[in-house]
């Protein structure tokens, strides 16, 4: 059935859904509780649930995140929530070097189904420490998933899917996004962690996004229609495990490419994502792939903004670029 409903409504929904279905999962993390979280995600699970299974804890990321490696080590699926994306880098050892590489280092006896909820990126005038795009950090770690969902359907499905896995997941949930609402239907089957999709067909170009990207490319494909110019919008939801066949053929079908992402583009995984289209279709492409990204700048102040996030113009300005004399 569908219904019009926030990213934060459906991320709620997701996880008392998963509490009603399986008492091994519990929710955590600073004022999640009765609060709600800051965002209001867990809002009611503690009054449902109880406060044995949503609860507060004290502000330290990495022992939230070293109670969870625990719990999951005993059977249990921890979700915990980090509540702003650079607050989590005080657990990041705990992270990549515990939940990461438990399964390999046990070989395969012991796993740890955490999944992390990170608020992320920008476009919510966050002051700093409020606003990162910390996606690289974990794509790089060989052991964790790393998923950004871009509409309320894909954040319940893969929530869903994400507290179902045995591995952890880093669950990347853009904050601009939270209170945008959408026609969706929760009920349907939503494509599991490692598919990408594509979320407008285009014959000219190919707009490759993620998370909180998505939503720009979309509106661009949109201009560039009114220009003449169809333009094909792949949503790569799941940055780890990467979808190389869903990317590449769409590029592959139009021969020119542009990546959006909010990150910084130096060492980003917008750039691992050009050198793997480029590498599986060279022979198909009619330009280099162009990037637009955040600049290679700490995260600016709120004012400033907006100057930073990929933009419509910056990614049709892209989208011009790609030797269009040669068509």
């Amino acid at each position: 059935m569908t219904e019009k409903l926030t990213m934060a409504a459906a991320l709620n929904r997701a996880l008392r859904d998963a509490m009603r279905a399986d008492d091994t999962v519990v929710m955590f993390g600073e004022d999640v509780g009765p609060l709600g979280g800051v965002f209001r995600i867990t809002d009611g699970l503690t009054a449902e649930f109880g406060d044995q299974r949503c609860f507060d804890t004290p502000l330290a990321e990495s022992g939230i995140l070293g109670m969870a490696i625990g719990m999951a080590m005993n059977g249990m699926r921890p979700v915990v929530e980090m509540q702003f994306d650079a607050f989590a880098y005080p657990a990041f050892e705990q992270v990549v070097s515990h939940a990461a590489k438990m399964r390999n280092r046990t070989r395969g006896k012991l796993t740890v189904p955490i999944v992390i909820r990170i608020p992320y990126a920008g476009g919510i005038g966050g002051v700093e420490h409020h606003c990162d795009s910390s996606e690289a950090y974990y794509a790089h770690t060989p052991g964790l998933h790393v998923v950004a969902p871009s509409d309320p359907a894909d954040a319940y499905g893969l929530l869903r899917h994400a507290i179902a896995s045995d591995d952890p997941v880093v669950f990347l949930e853009p904050k601009k996004l939270y209170f945008a609402r959408a026609e969706a239907d929760l009920t349907a089957p939503v494509p599991p962690i490692g598919t990408a999709v594509i979320r407008r067909p285009g014959t000219d170009a190919t707009l490759i996004a993620y998370g909180p990207a998505v939503p720009v490319a979309l509106e661009a494909a949109e201009a560039a229609a009114q220009e003449g110019r169809s333009l094909q919008v792949v949503d790569v939801r799941s940055i780890v495990p990467f979808d190389d066949d869903t990317v590449c053929d769409a590029v592959r079908s139009t021969g020119r490419a542009v990546v959006v992402a909010e990150a910084a583009g130096f060492g980003s995984v917008s750039a691992e994502v050009v050198a793997r289209v480029t590498e599986r279709c060279f022979h198909w492409l009619h330009a280099p792939i162009r990037r637009v990204t955040g600049f290679d700048i700490p995260y600016p102040p709120p004012k400033l903004e907006h100057f930073h996030l990929p933009s419509v113009d910056r990614v049709l300005d892209a989208v011009d670029d790609l030797q269009w004399e040669d068509a």
